[in-house]
């Protein structure tokens, strides 16, 4: 693009905004050009890692839980790009589902990082004083789950026949399917690790509950003219997703967990592996897109190269 044809879109630009081009202009004359490490933020972002011990593998575990909650943010950032478009295509709801994939790939092949990189007796050293703190505190993790699919998809599955569409927000939270991981067993009473995400989150959530309601993922793809649902890319893009979330990603946690926890419980106090392992809860984001044999033994059987297909019935 030429100069001036630059400057008179500057012009008409600013001048629309009613804001004089001239002073924006001249404010180029005192100011300091962008540096990456003003743009990235790079020393405040390396200031955020606080070690309760003195044990240094404590660094590689805040770090590491550091970059997951950005990469959440990057998801949520993909997912909003979905559920606040009017009418989508199948390419642009694909290509953004894929882009989500692929950070939960990082996410499911990053468990290295921590299965690998860290000793276990230092981890047993510092994994004390973290509690009752716990990754099951993630707000991000959770709008993800409320942004994928339908509410009724994420509680208890003991509890889903009691939970329909006009069920509360407030009264469905209680049967959440990670609530269960949240209560002292045997018991309604809740945990300090539930109680104080609760302080800290719970009006938030049910906020997010709401405005994702009709505008998750599964609610959005259901919406979808028949032509543009039986999209076979689009399907298979689901498809990849809801596996790579809720089995792949899920299990990396699970043997990472199982390496440094062994039989023990987690630092807030859950029966971690119950709650974790997707076959007892089979946390399915779009459960029609998979075929009962699937749904059946989600979590049990090896789904890592599950069928990527090349046809599908049409969708009703």
């Amino acid at each position: 693009m030429e100069r001036a044809e630059i400057l008179e879109q500057i012009d008409k630009k600013y001048n629309d905004l009613g804001i004089s081009p001239d002073v924006l202009l001249e404010g180029l004359l005192h100011g300091n050009p962008i540096t990456y490490w003003d743009y990235i933020q790079t020393d405040a972002l390396l200031g955020l890692q606080a070690q309760r011990t003195d044990q240094p593998d404590e660094m590689v575990f805040i770090m590491y839980h550091q970059v997951n909650e950005l990469l959440f943010k990057m998801i949520l950032w993909e997912i909003d790009q979905v559920a606040d478009e009017k009418e989508i295509s199948a390419e642009k709801f694909t290509k953004h589902l894929m882009r989500i994939s692929r950070y939960f790939d990082m996410l499911s092949k990053s468990f290295d990082i921590m299965g690998d990189g860290m000793d276990v007796d230092q981890y047993m050293k510092f994994r004390n004083t973290l509690t009752p703190a716990s990754g099951f505190q993630s707000a991000q993790y959770r709008m993800i789950e409320f942004s994928s699919t339908e509410l009724i998809n994420l509680i208890d599955y003991r509890f889903r026949k009691i939970i329909d569409r006009h069920t509360p927000f407030e009264y469905a939270f209680e049967y959440l399917y990670w609530q269960a991981a949240g209560k002292i067993p045997g018991s309604d009473k809740k945990t300090p690790l539930l109680q104080f995400f609760e302080d800290k989150y719970k009006v938030m959530l049910l906020r997010v509950m709401r405005n994702y309601n009709q505008t998750n993922l599964w609610a959005k793809f259901k919406s979808l003219p028949a032509d543009v649902k039986n999209n076979i890319e689009l399907i298979n893009a689901m498809r990849h997703y809801d596996h790579t979330v809720n089995v792949s990603w899920v299990m990396a946690h699970y043997h990472a967990a199982g390496k440094y926890i062994g039989q023990g419980e987690a630092t807030g106090g859950s029966p971690w592996r119950k709650y974790m392992h997707p076959k007892y809860q089979k946390r399915v984001f779009f459960p029609e897109l998979w075929t009962k044999e699937e749904f059946d033994n989600w979590g049990i059987t090896n789904l890592e190269n599950y069928e990527v297909l090349t046809e599908f019935p049409v969708y009703s």
